[in-house]
């Protein structure tokens, strides 16, 4: 015998899931709106009422018969992933950040599938969708639908204005101070997070590269070099500044760089706080300000620059993958390798990537730039990022539901991951001071920072206007060979006395043209970190430089 199916009009239904959206899906919000119109309690009150009347009224004009059940549906599923990562992470989900999901390979999901993230998306998500999906709703006729919802949808519409007019000073001035308030409301900013990556993404596949730096040449220091030049560029992952034992950090977290005669800056901005956004203007002449997706995939980069000057350049990764920075460079993926002394589960330690350094280094025959992609500090599963012997501050947090962890305990487990980016930056300068036959340098920075629970605030990936410092302070070390600091006149006292001035993403695209002397009209010497310690060149030489460079 089949159960009789309750039956519900689709107003009330409406109303009910409006009511479940804005109340029992936004913790966050609401627990920020507490902490913002504390003092002025009914304006909080106001904004609930107004929100709930105009989500009401919107979905009430789509409550139509064979839509109004998917809708809903829909809108409970989004919510309730969304405030499972907003809630538990303190993020906000924008464009960048579902470019983020979009991009995330396999195995960084898998960390994400944590039983707490399944309990969530069954009691918020699958249980109130099949409620909406089981109820039988009752509809009217056309016209006296259209009536009926007319006479709810404009009273709400109404009423909202009406409560806007009323607190609009105050609605006004904390919304533009505390522009994550919005950021953080659910189903609103998923949604339009979404539709803002789509746009963004139609017609991205027809981009061609425009060339750069079609004049560039190898300078008088480079071509009068009797070895190979070796550049090695580490990609930092999530690494944030802060931590950094070199830049004043308690933790002892990088004994071993601090034996190697390691320059540290201090002061450098990142372009982004996520790596879609970072790696490709890192590597483009744009500077932040200027940075689009659209304007960096329609133009080459320094890598191209430097294989115009007659550099073999190469790109090996161990994350995410290179954002179309390494699309015309020879490119290896080395999670593939799935080596058993590095790799389980589809990532690998970032000891795999100066192994492999150590193969490439022995077919170098030319002046030679290799970028190393590491997966470094990336979360949540910070304590899957080391091998358990650096598990050296202890203990430290081995899940990746942070709410089952102290917040020392997370810290602790984010410290381990860079006590081992230390161990492996040190092992790849180890590895390039002992080839005799190589002038090399080592230069690391990375993609961007890291939250750790500042203010309840998680990962990274916050809108970079309202991003905290933590995610926006990259650290930046550069290691130099007495051959290579030589041949290229670099005075390392020098840039050690600049350690603390500001630099930043913006600085690398001619910084790393200016180190390999390579002579091109888009070099910029005041964008260059290492120019102001570099020799000036003899007067012969500077005027041969400028003849090769002269159109």
């Amino acid at each position: 015998m089949r159960l009789p199916r309750p039956t519900i009009g689709s107003v009330p239904l409406v109303a009910l899931v409006s009511a479940y959206l804005i109340f029992a899906t936004n913790g966050t919000f609401w627990r920020k709106g507490f902490a913002y119109f504390g003092d002025h309690p009914l304006h909080l009150v106001g904004l609930g009422i107004g929100l709930f009347l105009l989500l009401f009224a919107i979905l009430t004009s789509v409550s139509v018969k064979y839509l109004v059940k998917p809708v809903l549906i829909a809108l409970i599923l989004v919510s309730a992933t969304a405030s499972y990562f907003v809630d538990s992470y303190g993020i906000l989900i924008d464009r960048d950040m579902i470019a983020n999901v979009v991009l995330t390979n396999p195995a960084e999901a898998n960390h994400l599938l944590t039983s707490s993230l399944v309990f969530h998306l069954l009691l918020f998500g699958l249980f109130p969708a099949l409620l909406v999906a089981v109820v039988r709703v009752r509809h009217r006729r056309f016209w006296q639908k259209a009536k009926w919802n007319s006479a709810v949808i404009v009273p709400s519409l109404a009423v909202t204005v009406a409560i806007v007019l009323a607190f609009y000073p105050s609605y006004a001035s904390t919304f533009r101070m505390h522009r994550d308030l919005i950021a953080s409301l659910n189903p609103v900013a998923p949604l339009i997070a979404s539709y803002k990556y789509a746009d963004q993404e139609i017609g991205t596949e027809t981009y061609v590269a425009a060339p750069l730096g079609t004049d560039a040449v190898a300078g008088p220091r480079l071509a009068s070099a009797t070895k190979p030049v070796v550049t090695i560029l580490v990609v930092g992952e999530t690494a944030r500044s802060q931590q950094f034992a070199l830049n004043g950090y308690e933790r002892d977290t990088t004994p071993e760089l601090a034996r190697r005669g390691v320059v540290s800056f201090t002061n450098v901005s990142s372009c982004g706080t996520s790596t879609a956004v970072s790696v490709p203007c890192m590597f483009s002449n744009l500077t932040r300000k200027r940075y689009s997706k659209a304007a960096a995939r329609s133009s080459e980069n320094v890598l191209d620059v430097l294989v115009r000057a007659g550099f073999d350049v190469r790109w090996i990764d161990n994350d995410s993958g290179a954002y179309h920075v390494a699309d015309r460079i020879p490119y290896a993926f080395l999670p593939e390798s799935n080596d058993p002394r590095f790799c389980s589960g589809g990532e690998c330690h970032d000891g795999i990537l100066t192994d492999r350094l150590r193969r490439e280094l022995t077919t170098i025959t030319r002046n030679t730039v290799i970028v190393l992609h590491q997966i470094g500090s990336h979360g949540p599963t910070y304590f899957e990022r080391y091998p358990d012997g650096f598990e050296v501050f202890a203990p430290a947090c081995r899940t990746a539901v942070f709410a089952d962890c102290q917040r020392d305990e997370i810290v602790r487990a984010y410290d381990n991951t860079i006590r081992y980016t230390d161990h492996v930056l040190a092992e790849t300068i180890d590895l390039l001071a002992s080839r005799d036959d190589l002038d090399t340098t080592l230069l690391f920075v990375s993609d961007h920072g890291e939250s750790l629970g500042e203010n309840g605030i998680y990962l990274h990936a916050m809108p970079y206007l309202l991003a905290p410092v933590t995610q926006t302070t990259v650290p930046m070390i550069a290691w130099f060979s007495p051959r290579f600091a030589q041949r290229m006149d670099l005075d390392t006292a020098c840039l050690d006395g600049r350690r603390n001035e500001p630099l930043s993403h913006d600085n690398l695209f001619h910084t790393l043209i200016g180190l390999n002397d390579v002579r091109t009209a888009v070099y910029d010497a005041s964008l260059d970190a290492f120019a102001p310690c570099r020799a000036p060149l003899p007067a012969a030489a500077r005027l041969t430089a400028q003849s090769e460079t002269t159109p």
